[in-house]
């Protein structure tokens, strides 16, 4: 007895074969696939449909190829790779890209294993009794006929073009009848009291609540980032509100600010949760692509850094549907600051040279901002005794400073969205301190303290602590304190970011790494009392690997 195949590929051609043979049509021999082969090789369902079809990857991109020709629209940069992806598990159809697989392979998007309704709002399966495309008819062998059933390789007929159809038409009547949206409100809730208390002037704290509403609103995004469809009108108010954010971010109490964002952010995924035309959805997932950019820095100012991390994967899920690799490079180098001030340089270092590849060789934002990024993880690693990290943070200092002279007037001129002058002055002088040059850091950040405003308050006291560094590496600990003191003190309370109050508290466990207890240590723990401060003489709260 033959030894059963022990290949994918081999197992999916035997079902093949045997449905063939009994006359069974390319979706009930997937299913047959998919049941007997994902308990061995983990074969999704959009695979099985492939393997059902007899034919490779290059061919199902073929024939989506074909029917964009056939719409009359650019050709998709989908390709074996990506296709693969999907096969894989790994990555997610966008709507558009699902609606055309749908439409090769003659099924709805649950045969395909993707639980949501297509976009065009019209079946793709073949329905008993419905008028199907003329096939030739199959010669009969040995007195049996082969089965008629439509090939993948042909293209097929499209169906009537109908009115688009809202996302709730499809669910049936028991959603159509209901509220729109039956979960809109919960976060809504928590949010808008939070900020009447804000604006109210009360203390509010960052319970459970509230962000377990905050990362509620962005899981709700990630499941909704298929389906809607708004006017042109209405995407250029958002657009506009979305870079408006950019010029509040630093002179905005950053739990206000989140607070602002997060209902916009939840205004747009009750958008997408509506409908969707393809022509619009790249402009509506670059908008929910920028806004869960933003609520990931405002959350690395908060602390959180796990918060951060889930909504930077967030906003790279939307900027992988609009295929701009621009943005993918800008959420990308945006990310890596979350290492950055929160984990090890080492990844922040990864994460900005993602962000130089994706951005390619064009002048972008992305492309001046990560070579900064690289420079200042590699003077992170310097300090920690890495030797070759040194120079190679002057060279990417050089190669930053020659893309960003490339910019536009648009691309420096936000804080968020682009890459200002102030903000490559403050790497440049960073990475200096790290290095030890302590002296030439500290002219570097005392330029960039004149281009700051005093309303771009994080990276201002950020500069401002840099230079206290700059003091402590000159050998003066209780200057260096002083200077520290100020910056923190000089802010607003609402302003005292975790992230300033942690870069503070830096500052001291590196004093008391360096110097022992010090007398001014306890005045300095003193004057920055609060929820963010433990022990006054042994700070703990940063680990010797991340302490200055």
């Amino acid at each position: 007895m033959s030894e059963p195949p022990r290949k994918e590929t081999d197992v999916a051609r035997r079902i093949r074969a045997h449905g063939l043979a009994r006359g069974r049509f390319p979706v009930d021999i997937a299913h047959d696939i998919h049941e007997q082969c994902a308990p061995l090789f983990g074969t999704s369902r959009v695979k099985a449909h492939r393997l059902a079809h007899g034919v490779a990857l290059s061919d199902i991109v073929a024939q989506v190829r074909a029917l964009y020709e056939v719409d009359g629209k650019p050709a998709p940069r989908l390709g074996e790779t990506l296709l693969s992806a999907y096969e894989s598990g790994y990555k997610r159809p966008g709507p558009e890209y699902l609606h055309y697989l749908c439409a090769v392979y003659r099924v709805e998007p649950d045969s395909l294993g993707f639980r949501s309704p297509c976009i065009c709002g019209r079946g793709h399966g073949v329905r008993p009794g419905a008028a199907t495309v003329p096939q030739p008819r199959a010669p009969e062998r040995h007195g049996v006929r082969e089965p008629d059933v439509p090939l993948v390789g042909s293209i097929v007929t499209r169906a009537e073009e109908r009115p688009w159809v809202t996302v709730n038409d499809l669910r049936g009547p028991d959603r159509a009848d209901g509220p729109l949206s039956i979960d809109v409100g919960e976060e809504d809730i928590v949010l808008r009291r939070t900020l009447l208390q804000l604006l109210a002037g009360a203390g509010v704290a960052l319970d459970g609540q509230f962000l377990g509403a905050v990362d509620n609103l962005r899981r709700k995004m990630d499941d909704t980032l298929v389906g809607a469809t708004v006017s042109p009108t209405m995407l250029d108010q958002w657009e506009e509100t979305t870079y408006g954010y950019g010029q509040q971010y630093q002179a905005t109490p950053s739990l206000r600010m989140l607070c602002d964002v997060l209902l916009d952010f939840s205004e747009v995924r009750r958008m997408c949760d509506k409908r969707q035309p393809v022509e619009l959805q790249e402009r509506l997932c670059r908008i929910a692509a920028q806004l869960s950019g933003l609520s990931g820095l405002i959350m690395i100012n908060l602390g959180d850094h796990r918060l951060a991390r889930s909504f930077f994967r967030t906003a790279r899920t939307a900027a992988d549907e609009t295929g701009d690799r621009q943005l993918r490079a800008w959420v990308t180098v945006r990310e890596s600051l979350v290492p950055m001030y929160y984990g090890d340089p080492r990844e922040a270092l990864h994460l900005a040279r993602k962000a130089q590849d994706l951005a390619g060789r064009t002048p972008s934002v992305a492309a001046a901002m990560a070579p900064a990024v690289e420079a200042r993880a590699l003077g992170m690693l310097a300090m920690r005794g890495r030797g070759d990290a040194a120079p190679s943070a002057r060279r990417a200092l050089v190669r930053g400073r020659s893309v960003f002279d490339q910019l536009s007037k648009t691309d420096t001129g936000d804080l968020v969205f682009g890459f200002t002058d102030r903000q490559m002055a403050f790497y440049e002088g960073d990475t200096f301190t790290s290095l030890g040059d302590h002296k030439h850091g500290d002219e570097v950040l005392s330029h960039a303290l004149t281009l700051y405003s005093t309303t771009d308050r994080v990276d201002l006291t950020l500069v401002k602590l840099d230079r206290a560094t700059c003091k402590l590496h000159a050998g003066h600990p209780e200057a260096a304190l002083n200077a520290g003191q100020e910056a923190i003190l000089d802010l607003p309370p609402d302003h005292r970011s975790d992230i300033l109050v942690h870069r503070a508290r830096q500052i001291g466990a590196a004093v008391s790494a360096k110097h022992g207890d010090i007398p001014a240590l306890k005045g300095f723990y003193e004057a920055l009392a609060g929820p963010w401060v433990t022990s006054p003489v042994n700070d703990r709260s940063v680990p010797p690997s991340e302490q200055v």
